[in-house]
């Protein structure tokens, strides 16, 4: 679970979003920083029991920073509101298909899972595995539990099919996704129930054959 404390930081940090509020609440900031750390390490201690590859990660290779880079942004507030952590083989700068969890108070925190804007030769080799394994991918983003819990497979769309597919193909729907993520919401209530590692684990278990498929792809 997380500390009301926690949240209560982002909530300020949101209406304070200046580095000489910033400065001034570093306790608190570090306070929190710590606290999402701990749950951080308790995700990974869960997913290595579910997958080996999870088991080399350190806490510091799936947190992201709360320094914003502002300099090609026209937002120019220099805090993120959010903390957030990626956890994939290789770290949150891996190219693989990860688990993410976001902490934002106003009921925007969120589990995550896929890939996001993905390069395009690695691109190229998921659409031809779902091409190759309609099937599979259909019984795994099919499945009653993946269904209740993500909905669907979201992602920015082309408009026409990529070179050397048809718009006839069965999978065509997915062949066309940039990305290729599901989500599902997390009430700030949640967020700090002693439940909540228990509670995303769940979750990530229900994604795992999506995030196995997609990296089956990639290592082919």
């Amino acid at each position: 679970m997380l500390q009301r404390s926690t949240l209560k930081f982002l909530k300020d940090l949101r209406q304070n979003n200046n580095k000489p509020w910033f400065d001034e609440n570093k306790t608190q900031y570090q306070q929190a920083k710590e606290d999402f750390e701990s749950l951080t390490q308790q995700l990974i201690d869960g997913l290595a029991r579910m997958d080996p590859a999870m088991e080399a990660l350190k806490v510091k290779d799936c947190v992201f920073r709360i320094y914003k880079d502002v300099r090609f942004s026209k937002d120019k507030t220099p805090y993120k509101t959010n903390m957030g952590a990626y956890f994939a083989k290789g770290g949150k700068k891996s190219p693989y298909a990860g688990y993410y969890f976001q902490l934002e108070p106003g009921g925007n925190s969120f589990v995550a899972g896929g890939l996001w804007m993905p390069e395009a030769p690695m691109l190229k080799k998921v659409r031809q595995e779902i091409d190759y394994n309609f099937g599979e991918f259909q019984g795994i983003v099919g499945q009653k539990d993946f269904i209740r819990v993500f909905g669907k497979v979201n992602g920015d769309s082309l408009k026409t099919a990529p070179q050397g597919y048809h718009e006839d193909n069965p999978a065509i729907a997915y062949i066309k996704l940039k990305s290729l993520v599901v989500n599902a919401g997390i009430t700030d209530e949640e967020t700090i129930q002693p439940t909540l590692v228990r509670e995303l684990l769940k979750k990530f278990t229900v994604m795992q054959p999506f995030i196995n498929f997609l990296n089956h792809a990639q290592e082919e």
